[in-house]
C-alpha cells in the first residue's frame, strides 16, 4: 500500500499506532497556516484529540519511493471554512520524514464537480 494511502485511511481512523509507525521520528511538518513547525509528536497528538480535521476527495498525484505529491477537501473542527489542501511529502526508510501543505479556502456553499 502507498505511504500516502495507508497515512490517509490512519488519520481518517484515528489510528494513532498506524501513524507512529508511518512517521519517522525526525519528521517536519510545516502546513500552510500558522508560521509553525512541528513535528512527529505534535502531529500524533493532533491526530489522537478528537479535534483533526476531516478530508474527503483524498487524491494521490504522484507517489514513488522518495517524495509524494496528495490533493485532498479538508473540513476542520473549528468551523473555518473548508480548503482545498495540496500536500508534498518526503520520505525516508519508508516513512514520512517532512511534509508541507498548501491551501485555498472553499466557501461553505462549494460543491465537488460531479457530485
Amino acid at each position: 500500500m502507498p505511504v500516502i494511502d495507508a497515512y490517509n485511511k490512519a488519520w481518517e481512523n484515528g489510528d494513532v499506532e498506524t501513524l507512529e509507525k508511518l512517521i519517522h521520528d525526525d519528521c517536519v511538518f510545516n502546513p500552510h497556516v500558522g508560521g509553525i513547525t512541528m513535528g512527529k509528536s505534535d502531529i500524533l497528538g493532533f491526530a489522537g484529540s478528537g479535534n483533526a480535521p476531516k478530508s474527503e476527495n483524498n487524491r494521490i498525484l504522484f507517489e514513488n519511493d522518495e517524495v509524494g505529491v496528495a490533493h485532498s477537501i479538508v473540513h476542520f473542527a473549528n468551523g473555518s471554512d473548508s480548503e482545498a489542501v495540496m500536500s508534498f511529502m518526503r520520505f525516508k526508510d519508508g516513512q514520512i520524514v517532512s511534509m508541507e501543505t498548501g491551501a485555498t479556502p472553499i466557501s461553505p456553499d462549494y460543491k465537488l464537480i460531479g457530485n
